[in-house]
């Protein structure tokens, strides 16, 4: 019989994610999906990062994973979206070839040592003792293993919708799986139904591009990760709105809609919302933004961003013919809901390892999350803690000011959510120091440590930071006079200086670029440094002071985190509780007392108690 390390099940991009991870660390992996030709397949939005997802994205590429590499691969327009705010929330954001991004994926997945790749369905986890065991395949084989991740999608017990018509499936001419849930909730776990969905996608020879406004991608794209030299866009979007019109003609079919009529239970994502929602809940507004996003190269398939429906096909057509520009367009794909189990996240530990079972791990849609990157995120730390839980090796947890996928992970498993999870730049409380930017200095160390960064790439990361802190250095040894400046100062309308003054200073001003200062006082040219580098440099230089604000802050934050609870405390004897607290500190089960701080329904006074009954 078959006998692995780590089994990982689901080839989406949290399966994608986890086992090449657990390979490239020396376990023997084996990634069991349904359907090896539709590993990686952007099933929903062909596009990878966004708006704080970029974050996540990089800090993907920051510890080794794969996903930034696969983007960049596959890219076809790349845009820095945010960039006209401050740069804690520039994010990055490519739209993607729907059939490159797969066959891309699977390639990497059947080159990488150590890792097998099986095209079988899972039946059954087995579990002996409260510890994993392996798997039992739909033909009744039993695989072993130490670790299983199960990176499950929207695939347990799904079932999609157009109208009230409901057939059994994870993704659209795909079957789900029926029985995972069944077996692990035998074993004590809680689930919940939450729902997603997509929009129609049109063929793009029926579109009116003449009526529309082109959307590009940046005059200098930038690439997800550090291992790509050069991107270039490829294609431009299109963009239109809805109307007054296309809304009363969709609220004809309210009354058809799973989600109106209760067919559907479980909730959808409030910010990432179908069309019809966006009707219900802002009726105030006559309009809403579509994006009309070609799917790849060779495909005249069209995605319709922002009309993600799952309303009757005839009422599908009728409100996308009302549309600018798409008065004469052909459905290719109709736009569908999918309703699916989840497991409660307040299951696991930071680990992403269930509490219940040693060597079970949970990633991605399966704790309730939605979107590539906050599940890509998942199956990386899932895949690395599965191997170390193989090498007997302690668990690698990223704290809220370390990562936003430490934000995330923290969030899912302290803060109940009826809908699925979305990573947004506003749930960082430390967002200065979480920029796209310093992903690589605050995480490619880990990547290094576990084998996922290999050491050339880790000394081209290295030398990066080390040239950055000679600008830093430099401009904060240097200095201009006013006859060196002024002129300069006065051409980007910036006040004159009055006395000579080092650059890191005059650098702090809205207007003035690091780059150019460095040309005006000739010392460029000893400095090799690109834009990107000269860009890092400047951000911290002119947001030293609330750099400095925020590491104070997280500084206070981590003696909470060290305050750590005691193992198996009884917290039912602790009469002075509330009862809501006790509630919630019994199911969690925190580690620490910044942790406990975080429990939604654990207010200041019991975390006073706590504190009190720990010393």
């Amino acid at each position: 019989m078959n006998t692995f390390d780590v089994i990982v099940i689901g080839g989406g991009h949290a399966g994608i994610e986890a086992s090449v991870a657990s390979a490239k660390m020396g376990c023997k992996t084996a990634l069991f999906s349904m359907n090896i030709h539709t590993i990686g397949r952007l099933s929903c939005n062909p596009s990878i990062g966004g708006s704080a997802k970029g974050h996540l994205a990089k800090e993907i590429d920051a510890l080794g994973g794969v996903m930034g590499i696969l983007a960049d691969k596959s890219g076809l327009q790349f845009k820095t979206l945010n960039t006209s705010k401050g740069p804690a929330i520039w994010s990055s954001r490519s739209q993607n070839d729907k059939d490159l991004y797969p066959l891309f994926a699977q390639e990497l997945l059947l080159s990488t040592k150590n890792l097998s790749v099986v095209n079988s369905n899972i039946r059954e986890i087995l579990i002996d003792k409260d510890s994993i065991k392996g798997v039992i395949t739909e033909n009744g084989e039993t695989v072993f293993s130490k670790c299983v991740v199960l990176c499950s999608g929207t695939f347990l017990n799904g079932v999609l919708y157009t109208g009230m018509n409901g057939i059994a499936g994870g993704r659209i001419d795909e079957q789900s799986s029926t029985s995972i849930s069944r077996n692990l909730l035998s074993y004590g776990f809680k689930t919940g139904r939450l729902k997603t969905g997509t929009p129609p996608r049109i063929d793009r020879n029926s579109i009116n591009f003449s009526m529309l406004s082109e959307v590009g991608g940046d005059v200098v794209p930038k690439p997800f990760s550090f291992r790509t030299s050069t991107v270039r866009n490829t294609l431009t979007c299109h963009q239109t709105t809805t109307t007054e019109k296309t809304h009363n003609i969709l609220r004809k079919g309210f009354s058809e809609s799973p989600m109106f009529s209760g067919l559907i239970a479980g909730k959808g994502p409030r910010y990432c919302p179908s069309i019809e929602d966006k009707i219900e809940r802002f009726s105030d507004k006559n309009s809403h933004q579509i994006l009309l996003e070609r799917e790849g190269l060779t495909t005249d398939s069209v995605y319709v961003n922002g009309f993600s429906t799952s309303l009757p096909r005839a009422i599908q057509e009728e409100g996308l013919h009302s549309i600018v520009g798409l008065e004469k367009c052909e459905i290719l794909k109709y736009g569908y809901a999918v309703e699916y189990d989840y497991f409660f996240p307040n299951q696991l530990k930071s680990s992403l390892e269930t509490k219940a079972i040693q060597g079970l791990f949970f990633a991605g849609q399966i704790n309730g999350t939605s979107g590539y990157e906050e599940a890509a995120s998942q199956g990386l730390i899932a895949g690395i803690n599965a191997a170390l839980t193989v090498k007997d090796m302690p668990a690698f947890t990223l704290s809220r000011a370390e990562a936003y996928i430490g934000v995330m992970i923290d969030d899912l498993i302290n803060k109940e959510s009826e809908e699925p999870y979305r990573i947004f730049t506003s749930l960082a409380e430390y967002r200065l120091l979480l920029r796209q930017d310093n992903a690589y200095k605050r995480l490619s160390k880990y990547g290094f440590n576990f084998g996922l960064i290999d050491n050339n790439q880790y000394e081209v990361l290295q030398h990066k930071e080390n040239l950055t802190g000679q600008l830093i250095s430099f401009a904060q040894e240097s200095k201009a006079s006013p006859a060196t400046i002024n002129e300069y100062l006065t051409d980007i309308g910036e006040s004159k200086l009055a006395e000579t003054t080092s650059l890191s200073i005059i650098a702090k001003r809205q207007k003035v670029s690091l780059k150019e200062l460095f040309s005006i006082v000739n010392t460029h040219d000893s400095f090799p440094a690109t834009n990107e580098l000269f860009e890092k440099a400047e951000i911290e230089i002119k947001y030293e002071g609330y750099i400095k604000r925020q590491l104070e802050e997280v500084e206070m934050f981590q003696q909470t985190e060290s305050k750590l609870i005691p193992k198996n405390l009884d917290y039912s004897s602790i009469k002075s509780l509330s009862a809501e607290a006790r509630e919630k500190l019994i199911k969690i089960s925190p580690v620490s007392l910044g942790q406990a701080s975080r429990i939604a329904g654990v207010s200041s006074t019991d975390l006073a108690v706590l504190m009190l009954y720990i010393r």
